[in-house]
């Protein structure tokens, strides 16, 4: 990971447990997103540099990385919690992607947050509609999809 991405990640990192320390996110239903969001960055990030990652992926990979990195967004970052919603959810996209293409393994060696990726990848991708609204999520899937 280049140090732009490492910065990005470490302030992200620090941005979200400041964040998890609130009452709203204490009742947030997507907490467990949210916390999962700069391990989500870290993945793409490796994945993207990993040799046994086909070209193909790599570029849908670098999608979710230039979405976590811009400033401008589908739902505007600066929005507590709402505005990583929307980066979660292309993270989430482009990752459950690459699930039948690639070996989990290639997956699993590079996640640095709790629990099983795969699963949790799953959840974020049935639950999208619910969390960023069905709108949004048709509009992620054919922004991902073009590239």
């Amino acid at each position: 990971m280049n140090t732009a991405h490492e910065d990005f990640y470490r302030n992200l990192r620090k941005k979200v447990k400041r964040w998890a320390r609130t009452d709203k996110a204490k009742r947030s239903r997507w907490i467990e997103y949210v916390l999962a969001a700069p391990d989500l960055f870290y993945l793409l990030c490796r994945l993207a540099i990993d040799k046994d990652v086909p070209l193909q992926h790599k570029a849908k990979l670098a999608i979710g990385i230039a979405y976590f990195v811009s400033p401008i967004d589908l739902i505007p970052d600066p929005i507590p919690l709402i505005g990583l919603l929307d980066d979660i959810a292309v993270a989430a996209y482009v990752l459950n992607g690459m699930f039948s293409a690639l070996d989990p393994e290639i997956i699993r060696r590079h996640w640095a947050g709790e629990g099983d990726v795969l699963a949790l990848i799953q959840k974020i991708v049935k639950t999208a509609d619910d969390m960023i609204g069905k709108g949004l999520w048709r509009k992620i899937k054919r922004f991902v999809n073009k590239k």
